[in-house]
């Protein structure tokens, strides 16, 4: 069988010859040829460098850098802008929304070593800025860019299966672009009845998105809110996310989607909850020794039909990591298969990069020996 049609066999619910092995390669491949990494950038062209880089290593390809597929626009009174600046010759991304209820801002810096983008500033302390954010948030129109997702479809091939990747919920948002973790939850205590009002108007605008990738030509829509049990476990959910993505789960599956969800932190609890409502994968999963159970155990959790894809723990990727515990971790993931054949060969998260690129053939060799069925 083609990648493609193998990834595709264990969405509907068919056993493949062989276990799937997919990777997201694009933080290695860019810090690897030292190209921009550059958040202010379209990707709607394909990256013919990336996708050419995954082939050569027999490498399943499944997630563009960005989201691709879709864009927003806000009305005349929400002024969105996107700015590069520098501080002593480091560059700085600036995200700021202008509304009639004043200007918030936030802030991402460059980090060379990890070739990423942290964020400095944060742009919502306080209810003022709250309601500024909702405000220009349950504003925003989404327009289909399909043309673009199609492009990389047609340049992958059989290579892969191109997910679109939807972005956060409300609560997500928060979590990880406006706020923070520490700030968010003194909100939720602090002004609780403004932080519902937020999440559900953010979310009712949110699944206008949903209705539009419902239109689109992805086979798999990837949503999350790079879940992690220990920032947001099950009772957290349940009061501020579960309702969203129980609709939209049931939406995208109402017009023949399938849904992975990206969870690439503590993974107990998060596996139940999201097979509970109705997800058919896990997407970047991390077991020990980053994660939190080791691989039967992430089998245990989500049941029997509910997709595991991941595997490989980010710091068993690098050079300094025992090369044994780097091959017990591909053997101990792909014997689940044994008990389900709904597993795809991974990393939890992404590839990092300074990993070797031994070790990525080195797992291809693995799964093709050791992941047959």
């Amino acid at each position: 069988m083609l990648i493609r049609e193998r990834i595709l066999s264990v969405y509907n619910n068919q056993k493949p010859d062989c276990v799937p092995f997919i990777l997201d390669l694009s933080h290695w491949y860019y810090h690897r040829t030292r190209k921009p990494w550059d958040l202010t950038m379209s990707y709607n062209n394909p990256d013919v460098g990336l996708i050419e880089t995954h082939k050569k290593l027999g490498v399943g390809f499944y997630v563009p850098i960005l989201p691709v597929g879709w864009r927003v626009e806000y009305p005349s009174d929400v002024r969105h802008l996107m700015k590069k600046e520098y501080r002593d010759g480091i560059p700085l991304i600036i995200w700021e929304y202008e509304t009639p209820y004043g200007t918030i801002r936030r802030c991402r810096i460059w980090e060379e070593r990890s070739y990423s983008w942290p964020i400095v500033k944060w742009g919502v302390r306080n209810q003022k800025e709250l309601r500024i954010l909702q405000y220009a948030l349950v504003k925003r129109n989404f327009f289909p860019e399909f043309g673009s997702y199609n492009k990389w479809k047609e340049t992958i091939g059989d290579f892969g299966v191109v997910y679109i990747t939807f972005g956060y919920s409300a609560m997500g948002l928060l979590l990880n672009a406006w706020m923070g973790v520490e700030e968010t939850i003194y909100a939720i205590s602090d002004m609780e009845s403004a932080m519902v009002e937020f999440v559900e108007t953010v979310n009712e605008n949110n699944l206008k998105l949903v209705d539009l990738l419902c239109e689109s030509p992805a086979e798999v829509i990837l949503m999350g809110d790079n879940f992690s049990s220990d920032i947001q476990p099950p009772a957290f959910f349940n009061r501020w996310s579960k309702n969203f993505y129980s609709e939209a789960i049931k939406r995208f599956h109402s017009a023949g989607k399938k849904v992975a969800i990206h969870m690439d932190g503590r993974i107990k609890g998060c596996l139940k909850m999201f097979a509970e409502v109705g997800a058919d994968c896990g997407d970047a999963i991390t077991p020990k020794p980053s994660g939190d159970l080791n691989p039967m155990q992430c089998r245990d959790e989500a049941g029997d039909d509910f997709i595991l894809s991941g595997g490989i723990s980010p710091c068993l990727w690098l050079p300094e990591a025992d090369l044994k515990e780097f091959k017990n971790a591909i053997i101990e993931w792909l014997e689940t298969k044994e008990r389900s054949f709904r597993i795809m060969a991974a990393a939890g998260d992404q590839v990092p990069p300074g990993s070797e690129e031994k070790r990525i053939i080195l797992m291809k060799e693995m799964v093709d020996y050791y992941g047959k069925f």
